[in-house]
């Protein structure tokens, strides 16, 4: 149990005495000249995870879809993608701005692009339309609350965009929570997609960076425009050494996190003013809808919670006037998760 219990999001965790110790003993170089040892081996290490040729460490997961969009896309273009996605709700606008694409953001159900929707979306020649260029997926989904599609989802979908010979970029920030969640393999989820980005800085507890993974070119242009960002880190051998640790040791206690989750998502479910779709709590996310309640609006309940909350050493956090999202980590345990229940449910006693 933790003095703070903070629930409001997984990059929030704080890396390990291994990695601490990793990344004192790490072995580097300048890898803007491609020789820091311990970014190579990370490297190394998440193409093989992902079943792809090449990866490139950069510094978070909104850069390695950016650049991930950015090589793969032509300026004047369209990508498709979800409308509730986090390239396109999160990231700045960033791939439009720089990168000078145009997305075609498509309402789905559970935050995944079925095939036939990707089929409509996809442009026809003509000279006053932009051409497709590029299909996003988010997986897991993080505005759907940690939702996961599964490997033949995503083989269906890429089916349809390889076929009009567009390429497919999967944004994996939380790929091993739906890897394990799912008891699949990691490359199950990567094998029919182009690009692939993951995070070592949300559940898998390093302190900072993501890997873009996939074919050589694609990559080597990845690298490239890295360094037009202002993204080369020299002796990032330092950093990287907590995210070789975090796919060495955090993986398989991911599953941890799901069980507090669960076990959150089902206790706030049995609270007065609280709805929540318990089918949609996959992973270590839970967002629950805050409604009206007796001399309350819906907004200011939920603005109650979470400064009740706060007032009870529990972090919370609001991602719309009426909706509350929890993200377990590994600096959350079950005691903690019990007090955060307890919190809530002393708030809305009486409502």
């Amino acid at each position: 149990m933790h003095d703070i219990v903070d629930l409001r999001s997984d990059t929030l965790t704080l890396p390990t005495p291994e990695m601490r110790d990793a990344m004192a003993r790490a072995e580097v170089g300048d890898d803007v000249w491609e020789e820091d040892p311990t970014v190579k081996r990370l490297e190394a290490m998440a193409a093989e995870r992902t079943g792809k040729d090449a990866g490139l460490f950069v510094a978070s997961g909104t850069q390695g879809n950016l650049l991930s969009v950015w090589s793969q896309t032509q300026p004047g273009s369209e990508v498709v993608l979800d409308l509730d996605c986090h390239i396109f709700n999160n990231e700045v606008a960033g791939a439009s701005v720089i990168g000078g694409v145009q997305m075609r953001a498509v309402k789905t159900a559970r935050g995944f692009l079925s095939p036939d929707q990707v089929r409509e979306s996809l442009r026809p020649a003509n000279i006053h339309i932009p051409p497709t260029s590029l299909v996003c997926i988010e997986n897991t989904h993080n505005r759907h609350g940690g939702t996961c599609c599964t490997p033949e989802e995503i083989a269906a979908v890429a089916a349809v965009a390889h076929g009009a010979g567009v390429p497919v970029h999967l944004d994996g920030a939380r790929l091993f929570n739906a890897a394990v969640a799912l008891r699949r393999d990691a490359r199950d989820f990567t094998r029919d997609v182009d690009t692939v980005t993951f995070c070592l800085s949300k559940g898998l507890g390093a302190p900072v960076g993501s890997v873009i993974c996939g074919r050589p070119e694609v990559v080597t242009r990845a690298r490239r425009l890295r360094k037009m960002l202002g993204g080369g880190m020299r002796q990032a051998g330092i950093i990287a050494a907590a995210g070789i640790v975090a796919l060495e040791r955090m993986v398989g206690r991911l599953a941890d996190d799901h069980v507090n989750a669960r076990t959150l998502a089902e206790g706030v479910a049995k609270l007065p003013g609280i709805r929540i779709d318990l089918g949609s709590v996959q992973t270590n996310i839970v967002i629950f809808a805050v409604g009206a309640v007796p001399k309350r609006t819906a907004e200011a309940a939920t603005q109650e919670i979470v400064q009740g909350c706060a007032a009870r050493k529990v972090k919370v956090h609001a991602i719309g006037p009426t909706a509350i999202r929890c993200v377990t980590h590994k600096d959350v345990d079950a005691d903690d998760i019990r007090r955060a229940l307890e919190a809530i449910a002393e708030i809305t006693r009486g409502w």
